[in-house]
């Protein structure tokens, strides 16, 4: 230690200008000034969308500047998520194929469903029935149909095939 300090007088300076930063620090995290503390932890991103002003009796309160987070949200999704090229790109590609596939399949059980238990809760037998069959019998109808469909795309690539052969 004596190394780096040349006297008494350095050291002294260096630690009252260390307890100084540490004091700064300890109000900066203490939410003294909210709006300071925010932006020193976000780097500044925070500045545009807090405002600051003055209650009668001297305190300041610090508020959230709503058109501004609503504007950045809008801009962020109009420029990245809108494009034109974007949507096609990702529609054109497998991860946007099957994400489309996995929300119709989503969108068919849960409508299937809600008009099953609605039958289900209903007072009429036949409309119980209906709900029964949904349930029981839907499953095994478009397993069945899938098949089918399957089988047939598979015909007609190989019919197309030995065309082009």
């Amino acid at each position: 230690m004596a190394s780096k300090y040349k006297s008494l007088d350095e050291l002294r300076t260096k630690k009252a200008f260390l307890k100084k930063e540490i004091s700064e620090m300890e109000d900066l995290l203490t939410f003294d000034n909210t709006k300071e503390t925010l932006s020193a932890l976000t780097h500044g991103f925070t500045d545009r969308f807090l405002g600051e002003e003055l209650k009668p009796d001297g305190d300041t309160k610090t508020f959230l500047k709503t058109p501004e987070i609503v504007q950045e949200i809008s801009n962020t999704v109009k420029d990245s998520v809108l494009k034109k090229n974007a949507i096609f790109g990702f529609a054109k590609s497998d991860s946007g194929l099957n994400v489309l596939e996995n929300t119709l399949k989503i969108g068919a059980v849960t409508f299937v469903g809600n008009y099953a238990r609605k039958n289900l809760n209903n007072t009429s037998y036949k409309k119980k029935a209906i709900g029964l069959a949904l349930i029981y019998l839907a499953p095994m109808a478009l397993r069945f149909i899938r098949k089918k469909l399957e089988k047939w795309q598979r015909n007609r690539t190989t019919s197309s095939m030995e065309q082009l052969i």
